[in-house]
């Protein structure tokens, strides 16, 4: 049997002021945006509701700590709908605080206890590439094991996803690059996923031209032309979301979680370092299967052969975000081994959505070819 879901409902605003009217935030509401998001976007907003500014408690990918701390400071506050404006970090530690339990973290996230969600839950990303405000998943770095993990419960769904593009408008090209190669990574890796479905990879592919046909303007046009894609960029990402919310993210993903969690590499790089050599080595091992329909769509927006596409992909790619080898990071050659072993014990929920199956051997030379 094969299933599809979309379960929060969309909405669409032009403007941040068109959303504030619509869901009237005040009492009983948790806000979670950064001071900076709200100086800029939601002057004089929020004044009734408890705000939780999430760069307070650190920066770079979301943590069991920060978690913990939040919930901490808040204890004492009665909240009924829970609100998130920013990128994926404050979407995943958000979808938490919907639920009637939320710590300790790690037990949270080994299921110790029922999970329940009992506050409403709206999403608003300010990036154009976690999906997550369509996913039931949070991902955290879980600093008492040292890895990051996925938790991925229907209770994670929001009951809104809200797409405004002016929230994207002021975003550095360095984090668009980075969060868009991310959105790409996912319309990818739910296309070759077992789990997927023709619906599934009809939102794949999709937001694989979306996102690919905007890079090509891009380098063509110059950074700035992406001002004119930014509804593009976030539908799509929101489309990539539905897709990997449904059929899940594989190996690139979970090769690149131990190198986010060690080296604090942000999360859509460390994606693309480890994207092409995986689905080269996909593509060894099994050229007959859907990757064969995955090359000729990519050929297809790639204006190539469909045997050349992973060079065509690293060459536009490289455009918008230059790779660099894993030691240029500080990794180490016993990292390596580590970051392996972390794969193959901790990561089984990515692992199982692999297009081919990847050993332990074969997963350390994928790392290997990188250094």
């Amino acid at each position: 049997m094969q299933k599809f879901n979309i379960f929060p409902t969309i909405e669409q605003f032009e403007s941040c002021e068109e959303f504030l009217g619509e869901f009237g935030i005040g009492k009983g509401d948790l806000v979670f945006i950064s001071d900076s998001t709200r100086d800029f976007y939601f002057t004089d907003a929020f004044s009734d509701a408890l705000v939780v500014n999430y760069r307070k408690y650190g920066s770079g990918e979301p943590t069991d700590t920060m978690v913990e701390n939040i919930y901490n400071d808040i204890s004492g506050y009665t909240y009924n709908r829970v609100f998130a404006i920013g990128g994926g970090t404050i979407l995943d530690v958000a979808k938490l605080f919907s639920l009637k339990k939320t710590v300790p973290v790690l037990d949270l996230f080994d299921r110790k206890f029922e999970i329940v969600k009992n506050k409403e839950l709206i999403l608003v990303p300010t990036t154009c590439g976690t999906g997550s405000e369509v996913t039931n998943i949070s991902i955290l770095e879980l600093t008492a094991i040292n890895t990051k993990m996925g938790l991925a419960v229907d209770e994670l769904y929001a009951d809104y996803a809200v797409l405004i593009p002016e929230l994207i408008s002021n975003l550095p090209f360095k984090y668009f690059a980075t969060s868009s190669i991310d959105a790409l990574i996912h319309s990818i890796e739910s296309y070759t996923s077992p789990k997927a479905t023709e619906f599934s990879k009809l939102f794949s592919e999709k937001a694989m031209r979306m996102i690919l046909s905007g890079y090509k303007e891009i380098i063509k046009k110059g950074p700035e032309i992406r001002n004119l894609y930014l509804n593009d960029f976030l539908i799509a990402s929101t489309y990539a979301g539905i897709a990997f919310g449904n059929a899940g993210c594989a190996a690139v993903h979970a090769m690149s979680y131990p190198i986010g969690a060690t080296y604090h590499v942000p999360h859509g790089e460390a994606n693309y370092l480890m994207f092409t050599e995986v689905y080269k080595t996909y593509q060894a091992l099994n050229p007959n299967g859907i990757i064969k329909n995955l090359n000729h769509i990519l050929a297809e927006i790639l204006e190539c052969e469909d045997n050349l596409v992973y060079i065509e992909i690293e060459k536009l790619l490289d455009n918008i975000l230059p790779r660099k080898p894993l030691h240029l990071y500080n990794v180490t050659e016993n990292d390596l081994l580590i970051f392996t072993n972390t794969v193959m014990t901790k990561q089984s929920r990515l692992m199982a959505n692999n297009y081919a199956v990847l050993d332990k051997e074969t997963v350390l030379s994928i790392y290997t070819k990188l250094y």
